[in-house]
């Protein structure tokens, strides 16, 4: 009996004892934490190739393609394809195709299509094994949202109205301006005005054009002819394109429809490029081009009527839609000008007159007009330069030179308004506005 005492009470070796019997519980906690590290390391693969395979499908022109073709809301099986291909491409080392479970899904609901890539795998233990757990579960979902470019109808209205026969250049300005110098009255004109009467010695576009002058209304045109290329390579036979002038000749002045809505963008670009012979002027010019007055002081200059023009053309476009399919489109007024108006407007002129003559910035109520009936109104205004040379210039257009650029972008819906100097590209800013219409963000039903 003392001897059984005594081993009870001894305390002796208990440290080796008690190592020995926690060192299985220590080495599967430490081993459980290494099984657990590498499980997390290939789910952060697995998550890298599910993001990839998510955004990758919906970058792929062949599911957008197969997208903007869908009459309705659907599975979009060559996405789903092109998902899984992209996942499993990314499989390497231990991670193959074959011990991965995925579960794709890339649908079109409205113009948004949803890629979801999900996955899920059984990670091999090692340490673990000694409390009987072979594996890890690892598990998730990428999840990626575009939306197609909407189905949209642009109706481009381009001022050419004898303001944009200025020089598209700081250089072409003092050009025309040294070409045009009075020599008895040191007065001179930036201005390129094509006459069309009897006093053709006085026809500053065709002393433009033989003096190689570039004006705003040819640089214009030029951006338009690019638009059309651009546009027709960023579509999907989604857009469709009219384009507007104010007019060929003042005697005429008002809306005039250059080219009709049409889903040809070639014959769009085509036709604004297009000449017709003119023998005033030793050449042929653009059916695109400078609005042809009779004579200097024409109808006291008044070939500038915004109201005349915004208002027409809001007729002639339905209401806007959501642009989900071909016969709900988005309507957007594609607006070119510098945004100074010259019209009759004898009562509600918001600047001084001359007679009945107003001169002022764009009344942005006519631009209200159209953007309440879902039409959207994407302006590019073409600075309008100082003229300090010109004393019809700082009478009348200087005092409210400021305010020019500020009633155009609140006439522009909000987001798409962009300003070009005649330092700039004006080719480089219509794509600009144009993409920015096509890609901003818009609810979707």
């Amino acid at each position: 009996m003392p001897t059984f005492n005594r081993f009870l009470t001894d305390r002796s070796g208990n440290f080796g004892l008690m190592t020995a019997l926690l060192m299985v519980p220590l080495l599967g906690s430490a081993g459980m934490a290494v099984d657990f590290a590498h499980a997390l390391s290939l789910r952060t693969q697995l998550y890298a190739a599910a993001d990839a395979a998510a955004v990758g499908t919906l970058s792929d022109k062949s599911t957008t393609a197969a997208a903007v073709k869908m009459t309705g809301d659907g599975v979009i099986s060559v996405g789903q394809d092109n998902a899984r291909s992209i996942f499993v491409a990314q499989m390497q080392g231990e991670l193959t195709a074959s011990n991965v479970t995925t579960a794709v899904a890339v649908a079109k609901t409205g113009n948004k299509v949803t890629s979801s890539v999900s996955f899920s795998a059984a990670v091999p233990t090692t340490f673990m094994q000694v409390f009987g757990q072979k594996s890890v579960q690892i598990s998730g979902t990428a999840t990626a949202t575009v939306q197609t470019a909407s189905f949209m109808d642009f109706y481009i209205l381009i001022d050419n109205t004898p303001s944009m026969g200025v020089g598209a250049t700081p250089a072409d300005v003092a050009t025309m301006v040294d070409l045009t110098k009075n020599k008895s009255s040191n007065a001179s004109c930036a201005f390129a005005c094509h006459e069309s009467g009897s006093n053709k010695g006085k026809d500053y576009y065709a002393l433009a054009k033989k003096n190689k002058v570039t004006m705003r209304i040819d640089v214009v045109r030029q951006a338009t002819q690019a638009l059309t290329a651009s546009a027709k390579a960023d579509t999907d036979n989604q857009f469709r394109m009219a384009i507007y002038t104010f007019g060929a000749k003042a005697e005429a002045a008002g809306l005039s429809e250059i080219v009709p809505l049409t889903s040809d963008l070639d014959k769009v670009g085509s036709k604004v490029t297009e000449k017709t012979p003119n023998p005033q002027v030793g050449d042929s010019e653009y059916v695109l081009d400078l609005m042809t007055i009779p004579q200097q002081g024409y109808n006291d200059d008044t070939q500038t009527s915004f109201d005349s023009a915004l208002t027409q053309l809001n007729t002639k476009i339905p209401a806007g839609g959501s642009g989900t399919s071909t016969a709900d489109t988005q309507k957007i007024i594609f607006f070119v000008s510098d945004g100074v108006g010259d019209s009759y407007k004898a009562s509600t002129c918001t600047k001084k007159t001359t007679g009945s003559r107003c001169q002022e910035p764009i009344d942005v109520s006519f631009c209200k007009a159209a953007k309440d009936r879902g039409i959207k109104i994407a302006v590019l205004y073409t600075t309008y330069l100082p003229l300090p040379t010109n004393d019809w210039y700082n009478t009348w257009i200087k005092p409210f030179q400021s305010e020019i650029p500020t009633k155009m972008q609140t006439c522009a819906s909000p987001g798409l308004y962009f300003e070009v100097t005649p330092t700039q590209g004006i080719t480089e800013a219509m794509q600009a506005l144009f993409l920015k219409v096509v890609r901003m963000p818009r609810l979707t039903g």
